[in-house]
């Protein structure tokens, strides 16, 4: 199941899901906190999902109603609401796992919010690829396929490959909330330093696994860059993984050093 709003994110999502081989339904929820713009978000999820011939299912939330007698702020009420409705749609309709379409750059923003706001490791091991719902920690899992790339990529991808529209949501420019006021300082940063900032959670998490004694990818590729840190490789995940699929003479090169995979083994030296 694709949690479809109909921004740029959602669509790519749903998008790439669909050329990958996936057997996808699209899920919306209208939280009528933007007037006609949330109406014109609906249409277009419809007409979208029509042409794509993906089944849609749509929900309506009282979102401020909702908020007033849970003495919650409009984005956690919001986010309660969804997830709860998501974890239902899910099971009703036998989905293995929703999918959120969360990118590096909400990760980076994930990050410096909870930075600012104090955090131990896990607040700063930010979102994973995959993790409980939270509002249904037993139930099915959410997915976030896009947190390998960053927002440039994908509006590149849908504007000069894919040739397919996306809605904004004009409340992305009201810096009094928190995370708009973050995003908006991340325009200052480069590609390269967003990557960067998602990498560190990354590394976080095996931080966090490793603590509790968990044998988790992301442990593994946490151990692996503690060993490689200063021979300075960028893709100590790629590296990784061709460790665990034993791919033999395969080569990764830093300014200073060569990776080979010899026999299961990594072997570094000088260029």
């Amino acid at each position: 199941m694709v949690a479809l709003s109909g921004g740029a994110d959602s669509v790519s999502l749903l998008d790439v899901l669909i050329r990958a081989g996936y057997s996808c339904i699209a899920a919306h929820c209208n939280f009528h906190l933007r007037g006609a713009e949330s109406d014109r978000d609906e249409a277009f999820v419809r007409e979208l999902c029509g042409k794509m011939n993906v089944e849609l299912v749509v929900t309506d939330f009282d979102t401020l109603s909702y908020a007033r007698a849970h003495n919650e702020g409009i984005e956690l009420a919001a986010r309660e609401l969804r997830y709860t409705w998501f974890e239902q749609v899910a099971r009703e309709k036998g989905c293995q796992a929703v999918a959120v379409a969360h990118h590096q750059n909400d990760q980076a923003e994930t990050l410096l919010l909870n930075l600012k706001r104090g955090a131990g490791l896990r607040g700063l091991a930010g979102m994973r690829p995959k993790s409980a719902n939270p509002m249904a920690a037993e139930g099915v899992p959410v997915v976030r396929p896009l947190l390998c790339t960053t927002r440039d990529y994908i509006e590149h991808y849908l504007r000069d490959k894919r040739g397919l529209r996306w809605v904004t949501d004009s409340t992305n420019a009201d810096t009094s909330i928190p995370r708009n006021a973050i995003r908006e300082q991340l325009k200052k940063y480069s590609k390269t330093e967003i990557e960067h900032m998602a990498q560190t959670a990354e590394y976080m998490q095996g931080y966090v696994d490793i603590l509790e004694g968990k044998n988790t990818r992301e442990a593994g590729i946490t151990k692996l860059y503690e060993e490689l840190r200063g021979y300075g490789f960028a893709e100590i995940d790629k590296i990784y993984d061709a460790l665990q699929k034993g791919e033999g003479g395969k080569t990764f090169t830093s300014k200073t050093h060569k990776a080979t995979i010899r026999k299961g083994k990594l072997c570094v030296t000088l260029v």
